[in-house]
């Protein structure tokens, strides 16, 4: 699961929460890697000829384009949600993609835990209701997670400190 609570610090509980990252730094260079390998296979018929210079331009365009779309698709997958929950402050941080930096503070006896079943922008959309303000928790994570998440943050809430 893209998410985990820490151990507690300082009386707080704390849950990270991050998007799925399905190619690593190493699979990004195999997939480059591969990717080229299999563009420079034809070229082997054309070594010697001019229309190699023609196609080459094109072929090592596509092999940046390929690689400019995974690096931005890395990039805008940079977040990370911390939700520090003590007995008397509840504090959710996104720390976005280009160090964007939003924050968050409720009292957790007053915080409400819902799960949107419809209407939110996403299938069991997740939020978090408290001092006259809703935000969102865990848009990236799967439909299966919010809801086990929200069940999760439902007992959290309600146990007693």
């Amino acid at each position: 699961m893209p998410y985990e609570w820490l151990p507690p610090e300082g009386g707080e509980d704390r849950l990270q929460l991050w998007p799925h990252r399905s190619l690593s730094q190493r699979g990004f260079v195999w997939f480059i890697g591969a990717t080229a390998t299999l563009i420079a296979l034809p070229l082997i018929g054309l070594l010697g000829n001019p229309i190699l210079w023609a196609l080459l331009p094109f072929l090592l365009g596509a092999i940046w384009a390929i690689w400019f779309a995974l690096r931005k698709n890395g990039r805008d997958r940079d977040i990370l949600e911390v939700l520090h929950l003590g007995p008397d402050r509840l504090q959710l941080v996104r720390l976005g993609p280009k160090g964007l930096r939003q924050e968050w503070e409720a009292n957790p006896y007053w915080v409400e835990a819902t799960l949107h079943e419809t209407g939110g922008p996403v299938p069991n959309y997740l939020t978090l209701k408290g001092d006259g303000r809703a935000v969102e928790l865990g848009a990236f994570l799967s439909e299966e997670e919010r809801v086990a998440l929200a069940d999760d943050l439902r007992s959290r809430l309600g146990r007693p400190r």
